[in-house]
């Protein structure tokens, strides 16, 4: 199965935060699953880093590339395609991350691993 960390989740897992359902955290560690950390996750947690919002992720958002390849992780980079389609979303989600993990999602095939409900309007194949 192929499977799209959304931020959260890539958080949750690494940090061992018990907010992440164990059922999540099993199919992610599953090494029959090809799971792909996004250059979006990247972005918000260096960003939400630096400003102050996630003071515990300072690990993570230093060596983001290293520490998801050696979880086994593949990189999912931000495609031309992903950048059109997700500006082109029509729905009243305003968040550019979470429309570029939707678009991400939708465009390579991949069961989108989060919470947020709102994602199943986008008909994205959510995993939570």
């Amino acid at each position: 199965m192929k499977l799209l960390l959304d931020t959260h989740a890539t958080l949750w897992f690494m940090l061992g935060d018990k907010q992440l359902p164990e059922r999540i955290r099993n199919s992610i560690a599953n090494p029959l699953n090809d799971v792909y950390a996004s250059a979006v996750c990247a972005l918000e947690i260096a960003t939400k880093y630096r400003i102050g919002k996630l003071p515990d992720a300072a690990e993570l958002a230093q060596n983001f590339v290293e520490i998801v390849m050696a979880q086994g992780f593949l990189g999912l980079p931000i495609s031309l395609e992903h950048a059109r389609m997700a500006g082109g979303l029509i729905h009243r989600h305003r968040d550019p991350s979470d429309r570029l993990l939707i678009a991400q999602a939708l465009i390579d095939d991949a069961y989108l691993v989060s919470n947020e409900v709102l994602f199943d309007e986008f008909g994205v194949k959510r995993m939570w």
